[in-house]
């Protein structure tokens, strides 16, 4: 981006004080991020960041946003004076969405939304110019951040939407105006604000709520939460995926690997590769072939991006361990379908060794959290686990139910502080060729347990 001090004043509104004639082509809203031709976007989130004015100012800024309420704006510096930081940075990032003007895919759901992202940036990037969302920032400052980062000669935008609350999709939809938005699946995340699954769905059907005129909603018609939503709005262009031939897109001649998986389509003869497991992503790959389809890419195109996707980490990946094994990794988030459709697919998985299971605590379930954990257990097949290992409160309820069921299976528990004594006993526990599976919500931080097996010393 490239706009003078004046002109973003006049695009949010603003009033510019010690006016200076500076281009600003980058914008933060962390002041050590700031250099030289940076706008600093000062918001109050917990930390109020008008506090951190004089380090974005010693490090290189330009200029800055600076909301009315606060007293004692800089002095001799460009100031423009706003009722809302962090509605005057999204004002910009529109603006500048709108002068760019790519065509921009969105997508959210309950489970998968990261690696579908990145297979739809891989097949884009086969004929367009593609910026996808950086990580996880998709919520009302990530997704502007990613917007005002974009180049300008930008042709395809495919960014992330996440949601904790009724709205947050109504927002960012609204925001970006998508031409096609998509929805992997819904599961439980964030049923603690929302109560049941069916008001999750309505939550991200708000995805839809700012699509372009001409627009296409793709989602996975084997949620029939999201077969009735979309059937609710009859002039609704859609396209469904998944798993069921009942969809107009789904996946036949599965084939599951240990770190890959292949399949082909009931629209194509060709068969297409991704490098991760489980019938949960190969619904991820159909939602991103039905985008290549809509975006006009071949099938070949879209089968060699598939093959070559990089994906976000900690998204479902296997990892060669020091203990001579593999750790499959899945450690940024939980929710109960999604923790049972991994540990389906991880006890599939051949092996000469034995397999162990690390499991940490599923956060922002509200009340239903305990019977959800304990409800894992009908996922979990004893003939084919050699240990489970638990981390946080909420686990000791799947705990509790496991030794009703298998009582002879073997089970610890540790408190979440307690993560050290876990990786001692499994350092005492694991040979080669054994499989692990880690997974757990980002807050209970199950990362360092992977990040230790990984390593080359313990």
């Amino acid at each position: 981006m490239n706009y003078s001090i004046q002109q973003i004043a006049k695009i949010v509104g603003g009033t510019l004080i010690n006016n200076q004639d500076t281009e600003i082509t980058k914008v933060v809203f962390d002041g050590r991020q700031a250099t030289q031709n940076t706008l600093f976007v000062p918001i109050t989130w917990g930390n109020d960041g008008h506090n951190y004015i004089n380090g974005a100012i010693d490090n290189g800024a330009s200029a800055t946003f600076w909301s009315k309420d606060h007293p004692n704006p800089p002095q001799n510096f460009p100031t423009i004076l706003v009722d809302d930081t962090l509605k005057a940075f999204q004002q910009l990032a529109v603006h500048y969405l709108r002068l760019v003007g790519p065509q921009v895919v969105a997508i959210s759901g309950s489970n998968g939304k990261t690696t579908t992202k990145d297979f739809i940036a891989a097949i884009g990037a086969k004929k367009y110019r593609t910026v996808k969302t950086p990580a996880n920032f998709n919520n009302e400052i990530g997704v502007p951040t990613t917007i005002l980062k974009m180049p300008q000669d930008t042709e395809l935008l495919v960014i992330e939407l996440g949601m904790d609350h009724p709205g947050d999709l109504d927002l960012l939809s609204k925001m970006i105006t998508p031409d096609i938005a998509v929805l992997t699946m819904i599961g439980e995340a964030h049923i603690e604000f929302f109560k049941t699954r069916e008001r999750i769905a309505d939550g991200k059907m708000e995805i839809i709520n700012g699509l372009k005129p001409d627009g296409t909603l793709v989602y996975n018609g084997d949620e029939p939460l999201l077969i009735t939503r979309s059937n609710a709005n009859p002039t609704l262009k859609t396209n469904t995926f998944g798993l069921h031939a009942e969809n107009q897109l789904f996946a036949s001649e599965i084939s599951l690997m240990t770190t890959s998986a292949n399949f082909t389509t009931n629209q194509s003869t060709t068969r297409f590769t991704i490098p991760l497991t489980g019938n949960y992503n190969v619904s991820n790959a159909l939602a991103a072939i039905s985008v290549g389809h809509l975006l006009a890419i071949d099938d070949a195109q879209i089968a060699e991006a598939l093959k070559h996707t990089i994906i976000t980490s900690n998204r479902t990946e296997w990892l060669s361990a020091n203990f001579g094994g593999q750790i499959l990794s899945d450690v940024y988030n939980a929710n109960p379908t999604a923790m049972a459709a991994v540990l389906t697919s991880f006890q599939a998985t051949p092996t000469t060794g034995q397999r162990f299971l690390v499991l940490g605590d599923m956060l922002e379930l509200g009340d239903v959290a305990p019977k959800m954990h304990a409800d894992l257990a009908e996922a979990i097949d004893p003939s084919k686990i050699d240990g489970i290992y638990l981390v946080g409160d909420l686990m000791m309820c799947l705990e509790k139910r496991l030794k009703e069921i298998a009582p002879t299976l073997d089970i610890h528990h540790y408190p979440v502080d307690q993560k050290s004594a876990l990786m001692h006993d499994l350092q005492l526990r694991l040979k080669p060729n054994d499989l692990m599976l880690v997974k757990g919500s980002h807050g209970i931080h199950l990362e360092t347990v992977v990040a230790a097996f990984v390593s080359s010393t313990m």
